[in-house]
């Protein structure tokens, strides 16, 4: 029973989105590891800005000097 944990920062993830990342997810874990998806688990983790260090600093503190988690 596979169970996947994915860490996200708190961004305006709409239900939508979160919807589709399950999907997606449930998805390569059935073609890749060939396992049943009615028997996988995910669990979406959002965490604050606050809450998240890179680089040795806060999120938080990174956004405001204007670092952005967008794709380029």
């Amino acid at each position: 029973m596979p169970f996947v944990k994915v860490d996200v920062l708190r961004e305006n993830l709409s239900r939508e989105k979160k919807q589709q990342l399950i999907r997606k997810i449930s998805e390569a874990v059935t073609s890749v590891l060939n396992k049943d998806p009615h028997l996988t688990h995910i669990i979406i983790n959002e965490i604050e800005d606050d809450n998240w260090g890179y680089a040795g600093d806060q999120v938080s503190a990174l956004k405001e000097q204007g670092f952005s988690t967008e794709k380029k």
